[in-house]
Parts: C-alpha cells; structure tokens; sequence
C-alpha cells in the first residue's frame, strides 16, 4: 500500500473517485455500485414475506435468516444440501466483484468514496489496513467473521492488484464458510428455525412496512443534523 504517501490521512476525501472528467468505465461502474445498492435497499421490505420461499430468497440476495431455514428444512427433510449450497453462494457474492474492480481502478480513492465523511472513517481505514497487512488474501475468507465492512475489504484486494480469479476463489471459499455456518446452525434448530420462518413471513407486510418507515425516518435524521451543522 504504497499510495498511502500520496493521500494525507487529515485530506478531505474527493466526494468522486476518479480524477478530471469521469470515462465511460467510471461512469458505468459507479453506476452498477449505485444500482446494487439501490437492488438491496429495495429487497428489504420483501425481506420477510420471502422467508416462506427461503430459495428465492437466498438466490436474490444470499439472506443469513434464508440459509438458516433452509438448514432447519434440510434436518427435517424438506430440502437438499447440494441444492441449497448450489442457490447460496451466487447470491453472497453477486456484487462483491464490483467492489474489487472499484479498488482495482480507482485505488485508495475508492475506499475514501466507500467510507466517506463518517465520524469513525480513519478508524476503519486503520482497521483495514492493519487487517489486509495482517491477513493478506486471508482477509478476504474470514470477511464474513470481522467487523471491517465486507466492500472495503474487496476493494482492498482490486487496490493491492490481487487478480480477479485469485480474488473471486478466496470469495468462494469465504461465501462457502458463511453458508456452512448458516446451514448448520438451521440444521442444529431444526423444525423451529422452519416455524418461526413461517411465522415471519405470515406477517412479512407489516413488517415490511415497518421497516421502509424505519429507514425514511433514519434518514430524514441523518439529513437533519447534517443540515444544522455550522
């Protein structure tokens, strides 16, 4: 990480990560990142009414509550490991690669742009670097089992050139270990993760509802003390 030098840690982060006028590549990987954002904000209201179809689930957006019940089916019969195992991992990695190609080109900017003005944004840029220094490659398997965000470790290994075959096989293997722990826990549940799954999805509306109020007024907050700062 040799770019460090280049960037002052008390510089005010570029609310854009690229320099001068944007390219077509820019524009497009910005704009997949936005829309993957946007796909996962969407699908949170759906969130419970979907636990009654825990595969469609886990496919659109490789949901922990959805492996978790297809781990209490797989225990009672009702669904096949290969099958589940089969669904989860496209849906845990299926935007992580943008990720990698942000930090691929557009370096430490990128994971600037990814944490940005928040009040603890040196503090997790220290906990990534001290992790990727650490860990290296590891980094990426135990993604899932540490407290840095998961898009700021793949952007890491695009900013330290790790190549994208490399980079999506150690995904795998950490998706894979994700899933395991997942299932294994609904497994270990059994008949009462695939109940209180029902349970769930029976009142999946309101809880929808409830939650699209819950992220308007967060961010309604959000806006308002930014908008009273001096």
């Amino acid at each position: 990480m040799s770019d460090d030098a280049a960037v002052p840690r008390n510089a005010q982060p570029s609310p854009l990560p690229w320099e001068g006028k944007a390219q077509p590549t820019d524009k497009f990987l910005m704009g997949a990142i936005v829309l993957s954002g946007l796909y996962l904000l969407a699908l949170m209201p759906l969130t419970p009414g979907l636990l009654a179809h825990p595969y469609v689930l886990v496919l659109l957006k490789g949901s922990m509550s959805g492996m978790v019940t297809l781990g209490g089916m797989i225990r009672i019969g009702e669904a096949s490991l290969p099958l589940v195992v089969l669904v989860s991992i496209p849906g845990m990695m299926m935007f992580d690669w943008l990720y990698w190609w942000a930090g691929r080109r557009w370096g430490r900017r990128a994971i600037d742009v990814f944490i940005g003005s928040h009040p603890k944004a040196e503090k997790r840029t220290a906990q990534l670097e001290r992790l990727t220094r650490r860990f290296g490659w590891l980094a990426i398997i135990i993604a899932y089992f540490q407290p840095v965000p998961n898009v700021l470790i793949y952007a890491a290994a695009g900013w330290t050139r790790m190549k994208l075959w490399k980079f999506l096989l150690l995904d795998a293997i950490g998706s894979g270990l994700w899933i395991a722990l997942c299932i294994g826990l609904g497994y270990a549940i059994g008949q009462e993760a695939v109940d209180t799954a029902k349970a769930i999805s029976r009142y999946g509306l309101y809880l929808g509802l409830g939650l699209i109020v819950v992220v308007f007024v967060r961010q309604y907050y959000v806006a308002s003390r930014q908008a009273k700062r001096p």
